[in-house]
């Protein structure tokens, strides 16, 4: 089975209070949606920096969002995710104000998952068309 790193984006649409904004409304809407429907066709996986991000805010909130990543097998963390991740910026593949969202595609490529998850502008928003497993880690 294919392997996909949940973003803390989806956990947080995912398990939000339904929002007023449409355009919010739609992405809770479709991240619940991958969660029910999707979810079961493939193994997940996530990293600390999601569980540390989704630990984050309003105590009820973070529950939320810790009890669906509860059963979400954790990475382990590389010394090589900070490398990738500068280099990612340094090439300006991901803009140098979206950092998190590097160290999130650099923890993804080195684990050689096949897709990352996201709702995130800033990893959505790049000119990096590569295979997250396996052109990432030529860098």
């Amino acid at each position: 089975m294919d392997i996909v790193y949940i973003e803390t984006s989806i956990v947080s649409h995912a398990t939000a209070r339904p929002s007023s904004d449409p355009a919010t409304a739609v992405l809770q809407i479709q991240a619940k949606r991958w969660m029910s429907e999707q979810r079961p066709n493939y193994d997940l996986v996530t990293s600390e920096l999601v569980v540390t991000e989704a630990a984050a805010g309003n105590p009820d909130a973070a529950s939320r969002r810790l009890a669906i990543l509860a059963d979400i097998p954790i990475l382990k963390q590389s010394p090589d995710v900070d490398v990738i991740a500068d280099e990612l910026l340094a090439r300006s593949l991901i803009p140098e104000v979206a950092r998190l969202d590097a160290l999130h595609v650099a923890a993804a490529a080195l684990a050689g998952v096949q897709y990352l998850l996201t709702q995130t502008v800033g990893i959505l928003r790049t000119h990096m068309y590569c295979h997250v497993s396996t052109d990432c880690l030529t860098i």
